[in-house]
């Protein structure tokens, strides 16, 4: 494949710098949050030369099929992850739910932010300002893209009904305000709060209502894990806790070869140098599921064997050469050993109906 060069420009002076481009998806999100990042890179180093390409992937243009439906792993990441690849651009912004537990070889997350509220939130059409879930009509519709979403729900609420709306952020409020086909839609509350939408939030759905998905409300950059400069400048926007938390939630869903085709949930926190994590597998309908927490010790041990760090590994596709590469590899070992419980008291078989059944859909 014909690679292109790196892009440098000549200032004023005649000084020639490189620019190092930025992907991102074209959606009004992915710009915010590519900006967001592009800014904090800025203040770290103020000389860097950044542009943003803007780009469609797969997923933005199938809006008519559900996500679950398309069958493709990368469905919003492909189409940048080849621009990468190409040389095209040396970065990409990915919000980390999207991005698969295994990535292309050549790649790797040298960056994952400061997750964000990774709750799912309700958003209600107009008329029914001031209810909740638990308090609109019996046969209300709640529109979701998410089986996983759907699966949990509609367990916890069997009074309502769950269809599946698509579209950006943008799209699907407009599909709930201007018609009457839905009398609230689930959104993840990171995207909702920066869109600067706070406001059209109703409720946030806590863990016992609705686990969130792997990786939600974090964002990660994409490098090529050959450009040791760039994975060098981006790994100072790694959030530490936030990097613990995703790497077992990414081990986890990887060990059980989930995706978005499957129903799997999770929920993190960190207390006391102990990171806490809870899995759950579900059927589509909910009415079958299992749900276990593990928790494993992520304390900085210097002394400890195995804090040797290959600044080169990664895991579960991420990189983080600076944050303790023990509580890493404990962290990934908690996710899968918590997916490994699941499988041995019958999550394969969960997932495999699932599977089944959503296919034939």
């Amino acid at each position: 494949m014909e690679q292109e060069p790196y892009k440098y420009i000549r200032d004023g002076n005649g000084k020639v710098s490189r620019v190092f481009r930025i992907g991102t998806r074209k959606s009004q999100l992915a710009r915010i949050q590519t900006d967001s990042v592009a800014e904090k890179l800025k203040e770290l180093y103020p000389e860097l030369n950044l542009e943003i390409v803007g780009m469609s992937t797969l997923g933005d243009k199938i809006l008519d099929t559900a996500l679950s439906k398309i069958g493709e792993k990368s469905l919003f990441t492909k189409e940048l992850e080849n621009a990468l690849e190409r040389n095209e651009v040396d970065l990409v912004v990915h919000s980390l739910k999207d991005l698969p537990t295994t990535l292309p070889a050549g790649f790797t997350i040298g960056a994952v932010l400061k997750r964000e509220n990774p709750h799912d939130a309700v958003v209600l059409h107009p008329k029914h300002v001031g209810k909740t879930l638990d308090t609109l009509p019996d046969s209300s519709v709640i529109g979701t893209s998410s089986l996983r979403r759907a699966a949990q729900l509609k367990k916890r609420f069997p009074h309502l009904e769950f269809k599946d709306i698509r579209g950006n952020l943008n799209t699907r409020l407009k599909k709930l305000d201007e018609k009457e086909d839905y009398a609230a839609i689930i959104l993840a509350a990171a995207g909702l709060g920066r869109m600067g939408w706070d406001d059209r939030i109703s409720q946030i759905l806590g863990p016992e209502d609705c686990m969130y998905a792997v990786g939600q409300g974090a964002l990660a950059v994409e490098v090529r894990a050959r450009d040791l400069d760039i994975l060098e400048m981006v790994s100072v926007l790694h959030h530490p806790e936030t990097v613990l938390r995703c790497i077992t939630e990414r081990a986890f869903l990887r060990c059980l070869e989930g995706g978005c085709s499957v129903p799997v949930a999770v929920n993190t926190e960190v207390k006391d140098s102990q990171l806490y994590l809870t899995g759950a597998v579900f059927s589509l309908d909910g009415s079958d599921s299992l749900k276990e927490t593990m928790q494993t010790s992520i304390a900085s041990d210097d002394k400890s064997v195995d804090e040797e760090v290959d600044e080169r590994v990664q895991r579960v596709g991420v990189t983080a050469s600076k944050i303790c590469g023990g509580a890493q590899n404990r962290a990934e070992r908690l996710g899968i050993d918590l997916a490994n419980l699941l499988l041995s008291k019958g999550a394969k078989e969960i997932l495999t109906v699932a599977r089944q059944l959503n296919d034939a859909r």
